[in-house]
């Protein structure tokens, strides 16, 4: 069992644009809590002695804004290591006088970087050699054994295969979008949520009235732009460009059988980079965090067939027909 786990990643610039902002604002018109399933599972690995870390791109104002809506007021007590403004993939690749640890003042960073790491708390910035020296002194293990959880194939997978060597999971959303059921744990906290939505919704009925007024146009004009698309939730499979996974295409039949054709399909590049790079798949962390903490997971491997890291399953698209990679 690996000695550490890690987070998933938001690769952010801090208050760029008007995203930023608009979450700040209300985190709740666009974050989702986590369930208490996902907060039973981490805290079930520190308690197994297992060292927790959160790595992300964003700043540390803007984490902690993220995590304390999806993971409550607590959620430092879910980590022994926080690292915001990784600047990932570079906290991977670079060496650390490139890419030196640094403190947090009032979430300020300071001017001096840091010559090594000497014990757990929440940095900025970084590198993956100074993390590992650190990991190995609090795991006792001279080679300790990471997983990674990420949603970026170049943020995440590949860098930490590449240079750090560790295992990797990565977090498909599309699945879902190709049979893969949702968690039973993520349908509960969905609706619970959606039932306090509504109970909110009533007592801010006459606040919002003025505002929903005033967007409405902007509101149709939005709703309009994506249906011409055909968008309907993030993980559906697209209407124009089709499955995340394979790419089909129809292909002449053999010599003489003219107009006869058959439909050959090719694994896309995001589908190559996964089974290259990840250890395994799944469609959100909700899927696994039920599970006890020594249970076997399937894996890619260039020894079994390319479905088999996929965890509950495979999507649609890769369990009929016929698939090549072409790499």
């Amino acid at each position: 069992m690996p000695q550490v786990v890690m987070s998933l990643d938001e690769d952010q610039e801090k208050d760029a644009g008007t995203y930023f902002p608009s979450v700040k604002r209300d985190p709740g018109r666009y974050l989702q809590p986590c369930s208490a399933a996902v907060k039973a599972w981490l805290r079930s690995m520190k308690e197994a002695g297992k060292v927790l870390l959160l790595i992300t791109s964003s700043h540390s104002d803007y984490c902690r804004l993220i995590c304390e809506h999806v993971l409550g007021k607590d959620y430092e007590d879910l980590f022994d290591i926080i690292i915001t403004n990784a600047l990932k993939p570079g906290f991977f690749s670079l060496v650390p006088h490139q890419r030196p640890f640094r403190t947090l003042v009032d979430d300020v960073e300071e001017s001096e970087g840091l010559q090594a790491l000497d014990k757990p708390g929440w940095y900025s910035q970084g590198n993956w050699p100074h993390l590992h020296q650190l990991l190995k002194t609090m795991t006792g293990k001279p080679e300790p054994k990471v997983v990674y959880f990420g949603d970026s194939m170049r943020s995440d997978m590949f860098p930490a295969s590449s240079f750090g060597r560790w295992e990797t999971v990565m977090v498909v959303e599309e699945m879902e979008g190709e049979g893969v059921p949702t968690s039973a744990a993520a349908r509960a906290n969905q609706t619970q949520d959606q039932d306090q939505d509504q109970d909110q919704d009533q007592d801010q009925d006459q606040d919002q009235a003025q505002t929903q007024a005033q967007t409405q146009d902007q509101d149709q004009e939005t709703k309009a732009k994506f249906e011409d698309q055909g968008m309907k939730a993030p993980s559906d499979s697209s209407r124009q460009w089709g499955s995340y996974f394979v790419d089909a295409r129809e292909s002449a039949g053999e010599a003489g059988e003219e107009g006869k054709e058959e439909q050959e399909q090719t694994l896309t590049w995001c589908c190559h980079s996964i089974h290259k790079y990840s250890t395994m798949a799944i469609p959100s962390v909700e899927h696994i965090a039920g599970l006890p903490l020594d249970y076997k997971f399937p894996r890619f491997s260039p020894d079994r067939p390319p479905t088999s890291g996929y965890y509950p399953r495979p999507p649609d698209s890769l369990q009929g027909g016929r698939s090549q990679d072409t790499s």
